[in-house]
């Protein structure tokens, strides 16, 4: 049934869309890939009229019977050819070169002929034969006078189409059917153009739908992709164009992936946009500095042969499986685990990474994930996703957004490439507008994709990976947003990441039948005046911390927070409970520092827990169980503890083993602990 989305892309690229579901009517029935399917479909049932498509679907119907060649019907192929003299096939070609005989042997795997003459000018015209071979409509003449000779190779390779697009200025029209729409419309769109239906899917799996086509638009882009089995990891790469090459598993031999010494012949990083390498924990090379030749290719986009250094663009993508779920994975050793024993520990190799894509967040491909409206072609798609690779739109991050000081220069170059790429897929066209919204979308996916290989190289404990709380700002009054890995957060546990402008960590110390709990002070700013607590009811003892922190922030204003005004501003409160305890009292230097940061738009700094309590005058009051509070801060993933400094004898009947793991600051007054408690 067609919808809105369907008659607005019939009209943006007449002529270039095709019903995804005509090409499941094929899948399985023919022993050829998606796009090859695609490329017939889009040349015969490119139109929305259903009776030009049913035509349409005979004619591809009767050239899949004709040409696609089943296992155990190569030998009446071949007596097609003898009898007729030629034959037309779909197959993916081959070829190399004979030294005995100084020629070219081709090779149709579905005719099982190795041994086929070509010429080499159509070698030298179709270079890719050499090194991994590509799809194409193949005519194939047998001459019956060669087959008498002695060694005779009668079948020849006269002519042959690669099953690619044949115009070449595809990038006008693409543009021109783009701008007609909108950024929701056009995502859609794109995952429908790859078979997927958005609608059946979660915003988090389009995303990383998305993500999977970036190393299709970005130059030497590399990634890798962990998940569970059946998620269709695999799927964009062997099935969608004619630019991408899968390895499966296996050995891969240096000279078949950068460069022959013997011949000089280029390898598949050369005549391919996408090298991926599919269940990559049995991927092994030929060669021992095999993985160090693809770690300085994946570093510089360069290779040696000889003296002679050689370019490519070619991006490496692994993808594999995990055996156990995301959780157990973490616990057990880190996320890189499945890749192969040389790869699985080298920092090195993980910091030539551009993004770790997850996996784990596409479900199960079912028939109900799969689309059955408009998409654009394959041919089509691949052509202009491979013409984009020639761009680069990393610059539309200067002077809109501000990339934090953890970031290390790989990751600066990571994200950067990681944005372009998003932003071509989304806005294809270099002088079309990017909106913030959809800048600041690409931005935290490409934080997120790069902190989660930083994240991995730090659990292996190279201390150099420490600087892990990446982070943003748009524009230059925006806030600094800092980005973890959804994977890494656990809501009741701290992290090291700094909190939202207004928000603190703090421990209640409890009293009475009221024991000592975690809690996450929540504040927000705006126009007006006052403190409202959002909390319905509101335990009393919070209550009177909010009335005690509030009098504070109006009586000592000017030391807090300078020449702002707070008594111009209305705040909202929110206290957030994550253990038994529900009341919240002793939370006020919490509540007053959490103030603060929203009316100056600071952070407090990561992995810090506030605890204290202030009356009305200001004095902070004493503290009676401190050691249960440090030890509450320990179990919930503290790194720091600030706390009135009259707690500061209290600690000396804290464990060794929990005061080596907690770092204990002490603050003598409420400003003291404000500039404690920022992040720098």
């Amino acid at each position: 049934m067609n919808d809105e989305l369907d008659t607005l892309a019939a009209r943006a690229f007449d002529g270039y869309v095709v019903r995804k579901d005509l090409v499941r009517r094929f899948k399985g029935q023919y022993p050829v890939p998606t796009y090859v399917v695609e490329f017939l479909l889009g040349r015969y049932c490119a139109s929305s009229d259903p009776q030009e498509i049913e035509e349409g679907l005979a004619v591809v119907a009767r050239q899949l019977s004709e040409r696609a060649v089943r296992a155990g019907e190569e030998e009446l192929f071949k007596s097609r050819a003898r009898e007729q003299g030629r034959i037309r096939i779909l197959d993916i070609i081959t070829a190399r070169l004979d030294a005995k005989t100084d020629s070219y042997l081709a090779e149709l795997p579905s005719l099982r002929l190795r041994d086929i003459r070509i010429s080499p000018d159509l070698v030298q015209q179709h270079e890719r034969m050499l090194t991994g071979g590509f799809y194409a409509e193949v005519e194939v003449s047998y001459d019956a006078v060669i087959a008498q000779e002695a060694s005779g190779r009668p079948f020849a390779v006269d002519t042959l189409r690669p099953i690619q697009l044949s115009r070449r200025d595809v990038l006008d029209p693409f543009y021109e059917g783009r701008a007609q729409f909108s950024d929701a419309e056009w995502r859609s769109f794109l995952l429908r153009s790859v078979g997927f239906e958005p609608s059946e899917l979660p915003e988090r799996a389009c995303d990383v739908l998305l993500l999977r086509m970036i190393p299709f638009v970005e130059r030497n882009y590399n990634a890798v992709e962990l998940g569970p089995r059946g998620t269709g990891k695999s799927h964009l790469y062997q099935q969608v164009s004619p630019y991408a090459h899968l390895i499966s598993g296996g050995k891969a031999t240096v000279a078949r992936m950068f460069v022959n010494n013997a011949t000089g012949q280029r390898g598949l990083v050369s005549q391919y946009d996408v090298v991926c390498f599919d269940e990559v924990s049995g991927v092994s090379f030929d060669q021992k500095d095999g993985v160090n030749i693809m770690k300085g290719y994946m570093e510089s986009g360069e290779f040696s042969r000889g003296r002679e250094s050689i370019r490519a663009d070619g991006g490496i993508v692994l993808v594999g499986n995990f055996d156990v779920d995301v959780e157990h994975q973490q616990r057990v050793g880190h996320l890189l685990s499945p890749l192969p024993p040389e790869m699985r520990s080298d920092t090195a190799f993980m910091d030539r990474l551009h993004a770790y894509f997850p996996g784990w967040d596409v479900p199960k491909l079912s028939p109900a994930l799969f689309t059955g409206h408009f998409g654009l072609v394959s041919d089509l798609l691949a052509e202009c996703w491979t013409r984009l690779r020639s761009q680069s739109r990393s610059s539309v991050l200067d002077g809109r957004v501000a990339l934090g000081g953890a970031l290390s220069g790989r990751d600066l170059t990571a994200v950067r490439k990681t944005v372009s790429g998003l932003i071509k897929l989304m806005s294809p066209d270099p002088e079309a507008p990017v909106s913030d919204e959809t800048l600041e979308w690409a931005v935290r996916l490409a934080l997120e994709g790069r902190r989660r290989v930083k994240e991995q190289q730090k659990r292996i404990g190279s201390a150099e990976f420490r600087a892990t709380s990446f982070s943003y700002q748009m524009g230059v009054d925006g806030v600094e947003e800092f980005v973890t890995t959804p994977e890494l957060r656990d809501q009741s546990q701290i992290g090291a990441d700094p909190l939202p402008p207004g928000q603190a960590w703090t421990v209640s110390p409890g009293s009475g039948d009221d024991l000592a709990g975690l809690f996450r002070v929540e504040t927000t700013e705006g126009p007006g005046n006052g403190v409202r607590i959002l909390n319905r009811p509101a335990p009393p003892p919070f209550s009177e911390a909010v009335r005690c922190a509030e009098q504070n922030l109006y009586a000592k204003a000017q030391g807090l927070v300078g020449d702002r005004d707070p008594r111009a501003h209305a705040f909202t409160v929110q206290l957030l409970s994550f253990d038994a305890t529900k009341t919240g009292g002793g939370t006020g230097v919490a509540v007053l520092l959490a103030l603060c940061g929203s009316l100056l738009g600071k952070s407090l700094r990561g992995g810090l827990v506030v605890v204290g309590s202030l009356n009305l005058g200001g004095s902070i009051e004493d503290l009676y169980n401190a050691v249960s509070v440090a030890e509450i801060a320990v179990e919930k993933g503290a790194e720091t503890l600030l706390m009135p400094v009259s707690a500061r004898r209290q600690l000396l009947d804290l464990s060794d083993d929990m005061a080596a793991r907690l770092n204990v600051q002490f603050y003598t007054d409420a400003r003291d602990a404000l500039l404690k408690a920022l992040a720098d």
